[in-house]
């Protein structure tokens, strides 16, 4: 028994050496000290010795199951460093070498110009509000004098979700709930995303963004409204812009007019850019209409003010003379880039 002992204290000094991961300890371990291991087996016996040999033998196997243990331990920590270092040598980095370059966003040319839009208009006093892109069809039509059988309900083409809820086709519903809410004065401009049931082309979306201003005061005339264009077109494309106003309807204004500034590119002579016009439409505009006071509670023998919209889209076409406005949905980073 005492030759047994050593032999499998031989064997196990052999294997655990041989060792290469914490699977093959863990095996070693079952087999030499488990319950059913071969140290085990050997201490089992004990009571078949006589009464001189068991403290001898006892001691000796003691000394064995010690042996392993330690040896377990030490392996186990050996293979725990070799495969520290391996993870080492595998994960080092060359401080040395340069970092990895990481592109940076900057802001698309929708927002780039409407932040200056926001902030021409807040320096001239105004407010910014929003609503909800879902609207009631009493705020989006009926407020703004656009009745049931009015024919501008045709020419809208309309997203309806049921008979009354539709998605907003401009941002002027965000004006009928201010002037509910709030009596004059009102200062504000309501930017926001809208929807019209068009064909995607160089010039068309179902979804693209407006820009309204709204202002109701005590004698708030046709002249405020043009003062306050004129400064907004020069301080968005320079102190030559040149303006000009050509009568309209809109049913939610009157006198309503369409305003024109004078083409940067040619200055009037006509180009392509312009369509040889010499002038290039950049939004809509007119004193708001009595009716639309009266329905939102505000007295129109008291009370006037003057109303604006524009496309956003339409305004940065303009100012950086790109043709296709799908380029502004197709995130293509070339074109991107640019700004």
């Amino acid at each position: 028994m005492k030759q047994k002992l050593e032999e499998i204290r031989a064997s196990a000094m052999r294997e655990l050496a041989e060792a290469t991961g914490p699977q093959a300890l863990e095996t070693l371990r079952v087999k030499y000290l488990g319950k059913k291991g071969e140290v085990t087996a050997i201490l089992k016996q004990m009571g078949k010795l006589t009464p001189e040999e068991r403290p001898v033998i006892g001691e000796l196997a003691n000394k064995v199951r010690t042996f392993i243990e330690e040896d377990l331990t030490k392996r186990a920590a050996e293979l725990k460093a070799e495969a520290t270092k391996k993870r080492l040598e595998l994960e080092r980095i060359d401080v040395t070498l340069p970092g990895t370059h990481r592109e940076l966003g900057v802001p698309h040319p929708l927002s780039i110009v409407l932040d200056e839009i926001k902030e021409i208009f807040v320096g001239m006093g105004f407010d910014i509000v929003e609503g909800p892109e879902v609207e009631y069809d009493y705020y989006n039509f009926e407020a703004l004098n656009i009745p049931k059988d009015h024919p501008a309900r045709d020419t809208q083409d309309t997203f309806y979700i049921n008979d009354n809820i539709v998605l907003r086709t401009q941002t002027s519903p965000v004006q009928i709930r201010v002037m509910e809410k709030q009596q004059p004065p009102i200062r504000v401009i309501s930017p926001g995303r809208v929807y019209r049931s068009d064909a995607v082309d160089a010039t068309h979306s179902p979804l693209f963004h407006q820009i309204e201003g709204l202002v109701v005061d005590k004698g708030v005339t046709f002249a405020d409204l043009k003062g306050t264009l004129e400064t907004f077109v020069k301080r968005l494309y320079g102190e030559d812009s040149v303006v000009r106003f050509r009568p309209h309807h809109f049913p939610f204004t009157e006198p309503s007019a369409e305003v024109d500034v004078q083409c940067f590119n040619c200055h009037g002579e006509g180009c392509r850019l312009c369509k040889g016009e010499g002038w290039i439409e950049i939004l809509g505009c007119g004193m708001v209409h009595p009716k639309v006071l009266s329905n939102c509670g505000i007295d129109p023998e008291v009370y006037s003010g003057f109303a604006l919209g524009m496309g956003l889209e339409r305004v940065v076409m303009r100012r950086y003379n790109i043709d296709d406005l799908r380029l502004f949905y197709e995130n293509d980073v070339r074109f991107l880039k640019q700004f």
